[in-house]
């Protein structure tokens, strides 16, 4: 398969992970509440495994990626490919999504904002830096082990991606009240690139949280439960 392809679905999966999940929350959130929202996050990744998974693996993650290149389960060319097109991709999604608000009279971007993650007075709860950090970095460890879990082979056949879909909606209705949930630097990069302020300035922990869950995930996984292979 050639390299374009898998580089262009990451970057499609991804633009709609963002655009429908945090579009959810800016377009429809008083309507649907989180659990809606949750469910929108969910089933976008769901939906995305089965259109694109078979071509480029469906990460649309950054800490997907990087849990898989840990795991050597993907190339370093490959894997930095991949985070580039996942965080355009992202990008994209806001900017689009920006563009349908600015058309909503009365809609303000400053005061609305673009679905983007958030601790302290950002926080839709008003959850505190470190409750932020530790959720976003429990959360992503519970993802990935469920990533790894459907994917691996002893799983059952064509499941995954439900069973990953299902996990990122549950873990949305913990983690949205928290920090508006992430899980994965590009869904936090694209809106909050895009909306400043506040969001561009808590940046950092919404790339740092999950980087750091993926990776324990990833060595939970590796040395804990994957099985090992016999040499004939």
């Amino acid at each position: 398969m050639c390299d374009y392809k898998k580089y262009l679905a990451e970057l499609l999966g991804t633009f709609v992970l963002v655009f429908i999940g945090t579009g959810s929350a800016v377009v429809a959130g008083k309507e649907i509440g989180f659990l809606g929202i949750a469910l929108a996050f969910g089933i976008s990744v769901l939906v995305m495994v089965y259109a694109i998974g078979p071509i480029s693996g469906c990460h649309i993650n950054p800490a997907i990626t990087i849990a898989m290149l840990v795991n050597g389960k993907i190339g370093s060319k490959d894997a930095a490919v991949y985070i580039v097109v996942q965080c355009i991709g992202a990008i994209i999604a806001s900017l689009i999504l920006l563009a349908v608000m600015s058309g909503l009279p009365g809609y303000d971007l400053a005061t609305n904002g673009l679905g983007q993650n958030g601790y302290g007075i950002a926080s839709p709860g008003g959850f505190p830096l470190v409750s932020g950090f530790i959720a976003e970095i429990v959360l992503t460890f519970i993802f990935l082990m469920v990533v790894f879990g459907a994917t691996s082979k002893k799983a059952p056949a064509g499941f995954a991606g439900i069973a990953i879909g299902l996990s990122l909606a549950m873990i949305h209705m913990v983690g949205i009240p928290v920090t508006g949930t992430s899980v994965n630097p590009a869904r936090s990069l694209g809106p909050a690139l895009v909306a400043g302020g506040t969001a561009l300035a808590q940046l950092w922990a919404f790339i740092l949280a999950p980087i750091i869950g993926a990776l324990v995930a990833a060595l939970v996984w590796k040395f804990l439960f994957e099985e090992k292979t016999t040499p004939a």
